[in-house]
């Protein structure tokens, strides 16, 4: 994976169609679905009861909604914007798990900015995105992540509403 795709604010429009490509690869162990467990309350018995899950299903799975929380950390892999005051998570459309995540697999992410439009002062950026576990022919999750950037005082802003 080479270094992040840097874009200044004011270019945010450009980006609309653009393919980011694919993030590095993030290990999805058993350590990460049993803290996420404890943070969701979710200990259904298929994320970490592995003897359980081992016999009856060939090894625990990640939970869906662990996969699709590390969209986040993934983007940051791919693409950083310069002269945001902030960039907010607003989102996330047409979210679907379409393949169970193995305990103990990686995970990367496929990223292509669909749209990027001006919203309160800043830019409403929606990205497609592919969430994959390696070696399986299925994605993970897809979904559209929904993110607004705000500009910080210095930036340009070009056209933003």
């Amino acid at each position: 994976m080479s270094d992040p795709f840097v874009v200044a604010f004011s270019d945010l429009p450009d980006m609309a169609g653009r393919d980011l490509g694919v993030s590095d690869w993030l290990n999805l162990d058993q350590p990460r679905i049993n803290q996420f467990a404890d943070a969701t309350d979710d200990h259904q018995w298929i994320h970490v009861d592995v003897e359980r899950a081992t016999q009856e299903q060939g090894g625990p799975i990640a939970h869906g909604f662990l996969t699709l929380s590390l969209l986040p950390r993934l983007q940051d892999d791919l693409f950083r914007i310069e002269g945001a005051a902030k960039v907010l998570n607003v989102g996330v459309n047409k979210v679907r798990f379409v393949s169970p995540a193995p305990a103990g697999g990686r995970v990367r992410m496929r990223q292509t900015v669909a749209a990027v439009e001006p919203r309160a002062g800043g830019w409403q950026i929606i990205s497609d995105c592919v969430i994959e576990g390696e070696g399986q022919d299925k994605p993970l999750c897809v979904a559209q992540s929904v993110m607004l950037a705000l500009p910080a005082p210095n930036a340009e802003v070009a056209d933003a509403a």
